[in-house]
């Protein structure tokens, strides 16, 4: 049991972090049905910002860990809304293939710039939670991964009160339902989908900033977790919010028992077998385990 239980929390901290990232990409995908591919390369940059907000002296001091994680969601959201205005914006009327270029040329412009400002090496980030563990009643429960999965589930809880609760987010979700009928009521659909990347950035900023301290800070360091948190939105339903983060949970924990239980699933497998796992989701039930399938009349 012990080891199930520490086998459980690491796969839920995992989890998160692929459900952060999952529902950023749910959240233009609903809008647009369009697939950011450059996801994982934002959430990348804006870690890096944060590395320089604690690491490099403002105003004569460094930021200690908190006020730079609050900081950086901010810079975060800026960077997702000036992203849309600028590049994606003006190919709203062109075809969904540019789109997707777009975002693929973002990913290599923005993994070069990563490069260039703060080199390739592998960087040290620190952790806001300390690496020993909790024992309850003889588990050894990791503090940091804990942590890691506290705080990534209430930044998407606080996200979902967003939605559900404002009438900014009540209009959001509007938009991205029934974008004509939106317009005609008067909302700014085009404002609406520069929020919708703002919030993904954050969802971004977040994973990254949680993933950094157990995988180093690198140019590539959100590459596999982006394909994480595909096979994690495509799992749940990429029209469902609540598919990816139930996606993003179930394939981490599973990853994390596989890996404890059965021996040839060694760390280097564990994107191979995701992957393995999609494909059987999607041969089963296409739409995903929360999609639905749209039938159109012609």
């Amino acid at each position: 049991m012990q080891q199930f239980f520490q086998a459980l929390m690491a796969g839920l901290a995992d989890g998160a972090i692929f459900a952060s990232l999952a529902l950023a990409l749910v959240l233009i995908y609903k809008a647009t049905e369009v697939i950011n591919f450059a996801q994982g390369e934002m959430a990348m940059f804006t870690t890096y910002i944060a590395y320089a907000l604690l690491t490099h002296p403002h105003f004569g001091h460094t930021l200690s860990y908190w006020p730079a994680f609050f900081m950086t969601l901010v810079i975060a959201f800026v960077f997702g809304v000036g992203l849309q205005r600028v590049v994606i914006k003006p190919l709203e009327k062109a075809s969904v293939l540019t789109v997707v270029m777009a975002t693929i040329a973002l990913l290599v412009i923005l993994n070069g710039l990563a490069a260039w400002i703060w080199s390739p090496e592998l960087k040290f980030f620190p952790s806001p939670f300390p690496t020993s563990t909790w024992v309850i009643g003889g588990v050894h429960i990791s503090k940091q991964d804990t942590g890691t999965f506290g705080v990534t589930l209430a930044c998407v809880f606080v996200l979902w009160l967003f939605f559900r609760f404002t009438k900014l987010g009540l209009a959001m979700r509007a938009g991205a339902v029934n974008p004509v009928a939106a317009r005609l009521l008067g909302v700014r659909t085009s404002w609406l989908l520069a929020l919708g990347w703002g919030f993904a950035a954050v969802l971004g900023a977040v994973s990254g900033m949680m993933s950094a301290p157990t995988n180093f800070l690198s140019p590539s360091m959100m590459q596999a977790v982006l394909i994480f948190a595909f096979a994690s939105a495509v799992l749940g339903g990429l029209e469902s919010p609540v598919g990816a983060v139930a996606g993003g949970l179930g394939l981490g924990v599973l990853l994390s028992m596989l890996g404890t239980y059965v021996h040839p699933v060694t760390p280097e497998l564990r994107l191979p077998v995701a992957l393995l796992i999609l494909l059987v989701v999607l041969l089963i039930k296409p739409a995903g385990l929360f999609g639905r399938v749209v039938v159109r009349r012609v």
